[in-house]
C-alpha cells in the first residue's frame, strides 16, 4: 500500500472528536483524492505532513521543540518522506528524529486532531499524533531546532500557538 493509499484509509476510518474536526478529514480527503502528489511537498496547494506531540504522562508534561527557522515552539513533526509506509510511521519518525527520544510509542485510534495551516512552503494539512515517552526519556535537539524543552501542561499557553495548545489540551483528555 502506498503512503497516499494509507492517508486516505486512516483518514476514512479516523473517528473525529468533534464537527469541526470531522469537516477537515473531509477536506483532507477531497485534497488527497484530487491529488496524486498530495503527500509530498511538491503539491504547491498544500500537502499532508505528520506531527507527534511528545508526552511524559507520568510526569504530565510535554516536549516542544523551537523550530530553527520558524522560531516558536512547536510539536515535533515535519514532511513525509518516500521511506514512509504510514502517515502515522511518519509522525513517528519525525518525533524520534526531533525528539532525540528513543522508544516513542503512539498513541493508538489514529491522529489526536487535524490542523491546517499556512507555513514558508506551502500549507500544511497535518496530522497530529500523540507520541508517549517511555520513563526517564533523555531528550536532544536536532539541526531542526534550536532547543527542545519539557513543558507542564499548563505552560504550553505561555510559550506556543493556538494549534499547539489544541494538540495539548486533546492529548491530555486522551490520557
Amino acid at each position: 500500500m502506498s503512503l497516499h493509499a494509507d492517508a486516505v484509509r486512516s483518514l476514512r476510518q479516523w473517528s473525529a472528536p468533534h464537527p469541526g474536526q470531522d469537516a477537515l478529514r473531509h477536506a483532507y480527503l477531497d485534497h488527497l483524492l484530487g491529488h496524486r502528489d498530495a503527500m509530498w511537498r511538491s503539491c504547491a496547494p498544500g500537502h499532508l505532513t505528520a506531527s507527534a506531540l511528545v508526552v511524559d504522562p507520568a510526569g504530565g508534561r510535554v516536549l516542544l521543540t523551537l523550530h530553527r527557522k520558524l522560531r516558536r515552539w512547536l510539536q515535533t513533526g515535519g514532511h513525509c518522506e518516500p521511506q514512509d509506509a504510514t502517515l502515522a510511521g511518519a509522525a513517528l519518525r519525525e518525533a524520534t528524529e526531533e525528539s532525540g527520544v528513543v522508544g516513542l510509542e503512539l498513541l493508538p485510534g489514529g491522529p489526536a486532531r487535524l490542523d491546517q495551516h499556512l507555513t514558508p512552503c506551502a500549507w500544511h494539512l497535518d496530522a497530529q499524533y500523540v507520541a508517549l515517552a517511555p520513563p526517564n526519556a533523555v531528550e536532544a535537539a536536532s539541526e531542526e531546532s534550536l532547543e527542545v524543552r519539557w513543558f507542564g501542561f499548563g505552560q504550553v499557553a505561555d510559550v506556543a500557538d493556538a494549534s499547539v495548545v489544541r494538540l495539548a489540551e486533546r492529548a491530555r483528555a486522551l490520557l
